[in-house]
C-alpha cells in the first residue's frame, strides 16, 4: 500500500542544510512505520478521513510530506499538515524537500502549542529526552482534540519504559505496538485533563555559579550545567574581552550569561539551531537581569551573521547527529566560527578528547593552543588568521 507512494519519496528526500555523508540519510525506518500505521488505521475507520492532522519532530520532512502523498490517496485524509520541528535545520530542510518534490503547499509551520490545537491525530519521531517527550505529551493532552490519537514512533534501541511513563501521566490509555523493522509505536489516547499551569520551562538556581538556569524540555542538559561547559568555564578568567561575543550553540545561555556578567561592556549573541535552546538562553538572560546584554538568535551556523562581525566565539560542539555518532556538525561550526570572527580574533572550543578537533581548528582558523585537558575533554584557544 504505501511502499508505492512513500519509496519514491523518500529516495528525493535530503538532509540540507544539515550535514550530509553518505551514511546519513533523510528518513528512517520510524518514519515509515509511523505513516503506516495511519495509513492502516484510516484504512479500518479508526480515524476521522478528514480530521486535523499533526506532526511533531518531523527531522528532514518525511513525515510531513509522507502525509500528504498518502492523502492524495482514497481514503487516506485531506487538509493543512501542522508541523512542529524544534530545529531550524529540520524546518529549512523540510521546505527544501518540499520544493524539490514539487509540494507548494498543504503543511504550516508553527510553535509545539498552536501545531497541534485540535489536532486529532498527532505523528511524533520520540525524541531521545524524556523532558522533551513530556513537554510534547503534556502540550497534545492540552491542545489536542479530546479524542485525539497519539502515535509515538522510534528505534527500539533507543526506547525505554520511562518514555511509557511519561506519556501515562498524561493519557489514559498507551499501547505499545508490535515492531517491525527495529521500530515500535506507542500508541496513547484518552488525554487527561490539564493539572495545573504547565512545568516548562523549568528554573533552578545554580549557587555555585550565582546564576539562575531556564530550560525547556527539549535543550540539553536541561537546567543542569554539562560537564564539557564546566570545564570550559574554569578557562573563564583567561578569555579575551571582546566588543561582539557569541555563545555558538548556547543550549541554557550559560556561557553567555557569565562571559556577559564578567565584561559589562560586551555585546553577547547567544544562537542556537534549536527552538527550546534560544527560548530558554533567552529566559535565563532575563532571569539575571542580563538580557539587554544578551541577544538570543535561531539560526543555523551562524548563517545570518554577516562576516568578521565578533572578536570571540565560545564553543561546546556537539559529537553527534542524532542517534549517530559523527564530527560532522563539529566541523560545520568550526568553519562557520572562522567566517564571523575577525582577523585576530579568538574561538575557545572545549570538546571530548578523542575527537581531536585540533587539525580543523588549525586548518579552518588558525594557530590553536591547548589551553587544558582532563581525563575527558580539551579546552582550546584558536586565533583566527587574517585573510588573505
Amino acid at each position: 500500500m504505501a511502499d508505492n507512494t512513500l519509496d519514491p519519496l523518500f529516495s528525493r528526500l535530503r538532509r540540507f542544510p544539515d550535514v550530509e555523508a553518505a551514511n546519513l540519510q533523510a528518513w528512517d525506518a520510524t518514519d515509515r512505520l509511523l505513516l503506516e500505521t495511519a495509513a492502516e488505521l484510516r484504512a479500518a475507520g479508526r480515524l476521522s478521513p478528514s480530521g486535523r492532522i499533526a506532526v511533531v519532530g518531523d527531522r528532514y520532512g518525511a513525515l510531513t510530506l509522507g502525509v500528504l502523498a498518502l492523502s492524495r490517496q482514497p481514503a487516506a485524509g485531506s487538509g493543512t499538515v501542522r508541523v512542529h520541528e524544534d530545529l531550524i535545520t529540520g524546518e529549512r530542510a523540510l521546505r527544501h524537500n518540499a520544493d524539490a518534490t514539487g509540494v507548494t503547499d498543504g503543511f504550516e509551520q508553527l510553535p509545539l502549542g498552536a501545531s497541534v490545537e485540535g489536532a486529532e491525530l498527532v505523528l511524533l519521531q520520540l525524541p531521545r529526552s524524556l523532558a522533551e517527550l513530556e513537554e510534547i505529551a503534556d502540550a497534545v493532552a492540552r491542545h489536542a482534540a479530546p479524542g485525539v490519537l497519539l502515535l509515538a514512533g522510534g528505534r527500539v534501541k533507543h526506547m525505554s519504559l520511562g518514555m511509557n511513563a511519561v506519556l501515562e501521566r498524561y493519557f489514559g490509555e498507551v499501547q505499545p505496538q508490535l515492531a517491525r523493522q527495529k521500530s515500535r509505536i506507542l500508541l496513547a489516547r484518552a488525554p487527561k485533563a490539564a493539572d495545573g499551569a504547565p512545568r516548562f520551562p523549568l528554573t533552578e538556581r545554580h549557587a555555585e555559579l550565582d546564576l539562575t538556569v531556564c530550560a525547556r524540555g527539549a535543550v540539553f542538559a536541561g537546567t543542569g550545567l554539562d560537564i564539557g561547559t564546566r570545564f570550559l568555564l574554569d578557562f573563564l578568567p583567561e578569555m579575551p574581552g571582546a566588543g561582539h561575543a557569541v555563545d555558538l550553540g548556547c543550549g541554557t545561555g550559560i556561557l553567555a550569561a557569565l562571559y556577559a556578567r564578567r565584561h559589562p561592556r560586551a555585546r553577547v549573541t547567544a544562537t542556537d539551531r534549536s527552538a527550546a535552546a534560544v527560548e530558554s538562553a533567552g529566559a535565563t538572560a532575563r532571569a539575571n537581569g542580563l538580557d539587554r546584554q544578551i541577544s538570543v538568535l535561531q539560526d543555523d551556523a551562524m548563517s545570518t551573521l554577516p562576516d568578521a562581525c565578533a572578536e570571540l566565539v565560545l564553543l561546546n560542539p556537539p559529537f553527534h547527529l542524532g542517534a549517530t555518532v559523527h564530527a560532522g556538525a563539529g566541523t560545520k561550526l568550526i568553519e562557520a566560527a572562522a567566517r564571523v570572527l575577525v582577523p585576530g580574533g579568538e574561538l575557545w572550543a572545549v570538546f571530548n578528547s578523542h575527537l581531536r578537533y585540533q587539525p580543523a581548528l588549525e586548518r579552518l582558523v588558525g594557530p590553536t593552543r591547548e589551553v587544558g585537558r582532563n581525563p575527558k575533554f580539551t579546552v582550546t584557544a584558536s586565533v583566527r588568521r587574517t585573510r588573505p
